[in-house]
């Protein structure tokens, strides 16, 4: 199935289901931005639209209704990704306007939505990065992207990859054993492993054959989905 009739279906199938302001809603939200983001990044990256929501409505802190270009929620996960345009979001908008998103994004936040903003020109002119950064949030909860490198690693494997992304620079393997609570040996045992496999460089001491330290092939990370 193509990127139209995937579409095309999914978006029917929300139509039938809604009525009164949410069908309505979706009928004049689900515009051009998002539709882009769909098929230049999510089709792509995912190839289906299962669990994800176009303009799925939330409450802001103050009661009031709110629709967001979309949700995604496999089980306990709430994911919200907003396309935003530089003209509406930001030339456009007064202080007012501006105060009210800055609030309901961090009020989402707290009642446990994780919300993504993906800029219009970057969906249109690079949606490879978008789809890097997408692989990197979605990763956090386990998705792989089907025949990914990712896919193969257990839940040590890719927490020792994430320490070394936030550390940004070569890491010991005492500093991987504090950070992921596991002792010495088994942190050794673990970047021998990643070595291996490509995702880190082993670092000598000087002139001496002793590995101290491993350096991330962040080239190799930064696709994958973590």
């Amino acid at each position: 199935m193509n990127f139209e009739e995937a579409h095309g279906n999914w978006l029917q199938g929300h139509l039938l289901r809604r009525t009164g302001e949410r069908r309505g809603r979706l009928e004049r939200g689900h515009i051009h931005g998002e539709r882009l983001f769909l098929r230049n990044v999510w089709w792509p990256l995912v190839g289906h639209f299962d669990c994800l929501h176009p303009e799925y409505e939330v409450l802001d802190w103050r009661g009031k209704p709110y629709f967001v270009d979309l949700a995604w929620l496999p089980g306990h996960i709430r994911l919200v990704i907003e396309i935003k345009g530089f003209g509406p979001h930001v030339r456009d908008m007064d202080r007012k306007r501006y105060c009210e998103e800055t609030c309901r994004e961090a009020f989402m936040q707290g009642i446990g939505y994780i919300v993504v903003s993906f800029a219009y020109d970057d969906v249109a002119e690079r949606p490879e990065l978008c789809m890097t950064l997408l692989r990197m949030i979605m990763g956090r909860f386990g998705h792989g992207a089907p025949g990914t490198a990712e896919q193969h690693l257990n839940r040590h494997e890719k927490e020792a990859i994430r320490f070394a992304i936030r550390r940004a620079g070569p890491i010991r393997p005492l500093d991987l054993a504090q950070a992921l609570g596991i002792n010495h040996r088994t942190a050794v045992k673990l970047l021998r492993s990643l070595s291996s496999e490509g995702w880190f460089k082993p670092m000598r001491s000087g002139d001496s054959e002793r590995v101290c330290r491993y350096e991330l092939v962040f080239d190799k990370a930064s696709k994958c989905m973590w």
